[in-house]
């Protein structure tokens, strides 16, 4: 692993929750790291919502000390080894460090690690693989940095071996494009993805949505939009959606609400109901979400 980096100390890293999360993590002697987004939108200068933590300690260690400090902890998801501590109204999801067993492209079975090069080793992207500790010391054993910095989105190891341990990375991958990326993807990356889209629709309707929203959201989604349509991966989930030029119109106008992804949505689709019902369903819309993108389309 590359030798530690560092992190300027930020508000957030030294908030009175924070510091009583990690207090309780690494009493009598344990280890505690900032993970993920947190660390990634820190060194982006992006504003940092989420601070999730990692820990060789197993869920049930983790609760206990937790407990034992006076913080509220709720077990949202012990058999992948995350716990979410509530401290101040503010939560904070910590996980235990883990390796993949088995993977078939849409869940892992998942081991608990003591070792933080494997647990960087199964994340999706090497901006995504960083850790920090709680003083700054900053742990990017795969560049993800300087991916960053240069505006380069890349995955951590074999691409196409990433993709198929879960299948939603391809779609991970424009969405973190569309926030993060000004280097255009090499071809060969774009003819494996295209070629592994296929393999999206195994995937629950719920997953898309969720991630697809998530790429919309995105300041200017259109230039990872465009890459998708060109490669034959938006029609995978989203056949309505090959004309761009209304969501541009719509970017370009900068209406009011047009920074809504459902909003955002309804412009790529025909301007006609069936259509916009047809991918509700789909993406398994509430019915709140499908009424507004019927009203939208």
């Amino acid at each position: 692993m590359s030798q530690p980096d560092r992190l300027e100390i930020q508000d957030w890293m030294v908030a009175a929750e924070t510091r009583q999360v990690v207090a309780a993590l690494t009493a009598g002697g344990g280890e505690g790291r900032f993970v993920g987004g947190c660390v990634r939108d820190a060194l982006a200068g992006r504003p940092v919502n989420d601070v999730d933590i990692a820990t060789p300690d197993k869920p049930e260690r983790v609760m206990a000390l937790l407990r034992d400090a006076g913080i509220k902890v709720i077990p949202t998801g012990l058999d992948h080894g995350t716990v979410t501590a509530v401290a101040g109204h503010k939560p904070f999801e910590i996980t235990t460090l883990r390796e993949d067993v088995e993977t078939d492209g849409r869940r892992a079975v998942v081991a608990f690690t003591d070792d933080w090069q494997a647990d960087a080793s199964r994340r999706d992207l090497t901006f995504n693989a960083m850790s920090c500790s709680p003083d700054g010391h900053l742990f990017d054993p795969f560049g993800g940095r300087a991916d960053l910095a240069a505006g380069r989105v890349r995955f951590v190891g074999d691409p196409r071996a990433r993709i198929q341990e879960d299948y939603l990375r391809l779609l991970r991958f424009f969405r973190f494009h569309a926030h993060y990326g000004r280097v255009r993807p090499e071809e060969a990356l774009l003819e494996a993805m295209t070629a592994l889209a296929p393999r999206l629709r195994s995937l629950s309707g719920e997953r898309l949505r969720v991630e697809f929203l998530k790429l919309l959201a995105a300041r200017d989604p259109l230039p990872a939009l465009a890459l998708m349509r060109d490669h034959a991966i938006l029609q995978v989930f989203l056949p309505e959606a090959g004309d761009l030029a209304a969501l541009e119109r719509l970017l370009v106008q900068g209406e009011v609400g047009q920074d809504d992804p459902v909003m955002r949505l309804a412009a790529l689709l025909p301007a006609q109901r069936p259509p916009a019902t047809a991918v509700a369903e789909r993406l398994r819309f509430s019915g709140a979400q499908t009424e507004k993108l019927e009203r939208l389309a």
